[in-house]
């Protein structure tokens, strides 16, 4: 056993004798979508639903709807429920833009989040901020995507979600990459809230191809791709940031 340092006083170091308190490491699993309204029309014309919280310096963040992906849910199905449960339209599954991932410490666990995130299709709804984790939401045209994520890596997805379109408007659904494969999840997991930082820099993966326990999936049908009529957006709680 080693010595404990003496301080300079004489007395022996508290850190020396304190012992290290190793963080549990957790894993988390989140899916999430970019809904985009008018996805055939003219690019000028496309709008997407984003969500909008207030960070502990009262700024206004705007982000890509997304939530946990709870037991007995697929990835996609997760993204059209919390598209739903934070912006109140519905949506359907298209395509995967990539996958996120980043640590972050909270509640004396040391969590490792991963974000599947797919480009869906505007179904019908009308926004709605209702959800409590939510301050506002809005429709932003396609083009300011870029300057009004707070996130670099969600900005770097919308990018993705852009060339995306351009290959559905030349060469029709069929030539959007087939959906991973994603097997409804198994068992429960922590739920860990944490305020990113907005000029976080993560880099987004391809493809949303793993569950957060690394298995293989397996066992989700395609989401239909077939030309669906939009229902109603009309945004009663404002035009965007």
């Amino acid at each position: 056993m080693p010595t404990p340092i003496p301080s300079p006083n004489g007395h022996r170091n508290a850190a020396a004798r304190r012992p290290v308190e190793r963080l549990r490491t957790v894993h988390e699993t989140s899916a999430g979508g970019l809904v985009i309204d008018g996805i055939d029309g003219p690019k000028d014309r496309q709008v997407a639903a984003l969500i909008g919280r207030i960070d502990r310096r009262g700024r206004m963040l705007w982000s890509l709807p997304k939530g946990h992906i709870e037991m007995g849910e697929t990835a996609e199905q997760t993204a059209i429920r919390e598209v739903a449960e934070e912006t109140g339209i519905e949506g359907s599954v298209l395509a995967a833009l990539g996958s996120i991932d980043y640590w972050f410490v909270t509640e004396g666990r040391r969590v490792h989040k991963t974000v599947h995130h797919y480009l869906m299709r505007f179904l019908g709804g009308e926004l709605s901020d209702e959800d409590v984790e939510v301050t506002e939401v809005a429709w932003v045209p396609l083009r300011d995507l870029p300057s009004r994520l707070a996130y670099a890596d969600e900005r770097k997805l919308a990018k993705v979600a852009g060339e995306l379109i351009d290959k559905l408007h030349t060469d029709g659904p069929e030539s959007l990459p087939p959906l991973p494969r994603t097997a409804p999840r198994r068992r429960p997991q922590t739920h860990s809230h944490t305020r990113r930082r907005s000029d976080d820099t993560a880099q987004p993966s391809r493809g949303a191809e793993r569950t957060d326990r690394g298995e293989t999936s397996r066992g989700a049908e395609r989401s239909d791709r077939g030309e669906v009529r939009p229902g109603r957006r009309a945004n009663g709680c404002g035009q965007g940031p």
